[in-house]
């Protein structure tokens, strides 16, 4: 079983992540902007002042997750092609990104039926600074869920759509869909 948990920041993916490797004994894949930020020593404001480093940044972003995903048979990731949509926000490396034919194949793998893509769409409720990425602003995570939602639509994927504001309720939610399988 492959479960990814998409959209924008601040909307409580890694929550929900943490929840199902926990509940589900399936590794979790943390989301690797974050790690990258520490392994290169840079924040977030430091990151979007310079173009060339945010466009090499995006495309480690999506390589690695990539990497990732192929050590292991089940897992649930805290991210997966949503990286997109912040190269799309942030960098000039968007239609470099959507040629490349291996994303073309990650793709295909999405549409299996062992995968399972919760997009968690935000709420001012669940809004929480999470200390790596920018300051909080609605209109920015909103645009970021827009895509999200596009690259969904515009590729077919089945998804399942996590937009109530009680934790409770998000768990629950998941807990039926993933009993099915």
């Amino acid at each position: 079983m492959k479960v990814y948990f998409i959209g924008s920041h601040s909307t409580g993916k890694t929550t929900l992540c943490r929840y199902v490797s926990e509940k589900y004994k399936i590794p979790m894949l943390p989301e690797l902007a974050r790690i990258i930020l520490a392994e290169w020593e840079l924040n977030i404001d430091a990151l979007r002042v310079n173009l060339d480093t945010v466009d090499k940044y995006q495309e480690e972003i999506i390589s690695r997750q990539f990497i990732e995903e192929k050590k292991h048979k089940d897992f649930v990731s805290d991210r997966s092609f949503d990286g997109l949509a912040y190269a799309a926000q942030h960098s000039r490396m968007l239609n470099k990104l959507l040629k490349r034919e291996d994303l073309q194949n990650y793709v295909e793998k999405l549409k299996d039926d062992n995968t399972f893509i919760f997009f968690v769409r935000p709420s001012r409720a669940t809004m929480k600074q999470d200390g790596v990425r920018e300051t909080l602003n609605w209109e920015g995570i909103i645009q970021i869920d827009a895509m999200c939602k596009f690259m969904i639509e515009m590729w077919g994927l089945k998804y399942y759509q996590v937009s109530m504001d009680s934790i409770q309720e998000r768990v629950r939610f998941i807990d039926s869909v993933l009993k099915k399988c």
